[in-house]
């Protein structure tokens, strides 16, 4: 049997090495993932006349409308506003997250 009791013909030690730099990786995504959750974003859309606001769980916390977005004849015009500042919204989260997993996984993709 090979030393260190481990599988055959591998070092325990250097079993024992890799997995607590496993668990040390999987330590440093978790508290990636609750960094990258707590962070807020804020976009807007039509010169500032739509903004939102949202975690990076993708919640929206907050959406403000200019009175002058309003216009009862063209409520299509203010959900656009809404739906493009949404979207660009997420839009950022996605890309921070991937940005920020990628530096910690060295771009191994591990589907987060």
């Amino acid at each position: 049997m090979a030393k260190g009791g481990g599988f055959p013909g591998m070092g325990g030690g250097n079993m024992q090495q890799m997995l607590r730099q496993a668990q040390k990786m999987q330590q440093n995504i978790q508290k990636l993932q609750e960094e990258l959750e707590a962070r807020e974003y804020e976009t807007s859309s039509g010169g500032g006349m739509v903004s939102v606001k949202m975690n990076g769980k993708k919640g929206l916390l907050a959406v403000s409308i200019k009175p002058e977005a309003v216009d009862p004849d063209d409520v299509e015009m203010l959900e656009d506003l809404v739906m493009a500042a949404v979207n660009e919204a997420l839009r950022q989260v996605e890309e921070t997250n991937e940005t920020e997993m990628g530096k910690l996984t060295g771009g191994r993709g591990f589907g987060f």
